[in-house]
């Protein structure tokens, strides 16, 4: 069975894959503090509680966007699974589509990984909305290239800027509006309105902006945690793929032939 791995600098998501079916994901908060041997004991258990064995693991591959991180998965690899990480973007795992941006070393392996698995699933041009600590639009043409996109403060950062910067405020949860008014009558309505109907109309208007500029016509895939969220509050969404990364991730060590 192939561990992908995709460290984000909010959550890391550890999920097995059985050939190309997933059998299950667990997701813990990024530490990079966290050691091999800690990392080793939350996720066997886990894993014990869904019948896979240590032995069962005969693969390993890893998208990071924080660096601390990548020893500790190494010796979470090779001292409890006997084997040797592939790493996204690396070596076996190397891109192997065009990266058609001023700087390709600097994108990250997980939009990286998201263009590899939107165009192996979605035909035609695409813009691939990955919602995470922030919020990441990617434009990948017909011929699986990459062409490049925006990076937008998170929905939480938001949040947390609003709240963090203001001396009465409280803290809400992120979730959709009561009602369909924009009109708050309480500061915490108020509040949700102008985070989550504001950042709807970002996205509807980024997107807008891409197409126009891409000039054909476009499909939208939506991934990450609130992904789910949103597509029930935009139309602007052709597709709510909620595991691409990790999906790109097994797709990225198959190619390699590590799974």
């Amino acid at each position: 069975m192939l561990l992908a791995i995709d460290v984000g600098n909010t959550n890391v998501v550890f999920a097995m894959f059985d050939g190309e079916n997933m059998r299950t994901r667990w997701r813990i908060a990024t530490d990079p503090r966290r050691t091999g041997d800690e990392y080793a004991v939350w996720l066997i258990q886990l894993m014990q509680i869904e019948g896979i064995e240590r032995a069962d693991v005969t693969a390993m591959i890893v998208s990071s966007v924080v660096p601390r991180t990548r020893h500790n998965l190494e010796v979470l690899a090779q001292k409890y699974f006997g084997v040797t990480p592939l790493f996204a973007g690396e070596g076996a795992a190397a891109w192997d589509f065009e990266i058609d941006v001023d700087e390709p070393r600097s994108l990250g392996a997980d939009r990286a990984v998201n263009a590899l698995a939107a165009h192996a699933k979605y035909p035609g041009d695409l813009i691939v909305i990955d919602f995470g600590t922030a919020t990441t639009f990617d434009v990948v043409d017909s011929g699986g290239a990459y062409k490049g996109g925006i990076i937008a403060p998170g929905i939480n950062l938001s949040l947390d800027a609003l709240v963090n910067n203001t001396a009465k405020l409280p803290r809400i949860a992120i979730e959709a509006p009561r009602s369909n008014s924009v009109t708050g009558r309480n500061t915490e309505d108020q509040m949700l309105i102008g985070v989550f109907w504001g950042y709807v109309a970002m996205m509807e208007g980024l997107v807008a902006r891409l197409k126009a500029e891409i000039g054909r016509p476009a499909r939208v895939i939506a991934t990450g945690g609130l992904a789910v969220l949103f597509g029930a509050h935009s139309d602007i969404f052709d597709e709510v793929d909620g595991d691409l990364t990790l999906q790109g991730l097994a797709m990225l060590a198959r190619r390699a032939g590590a799974a």
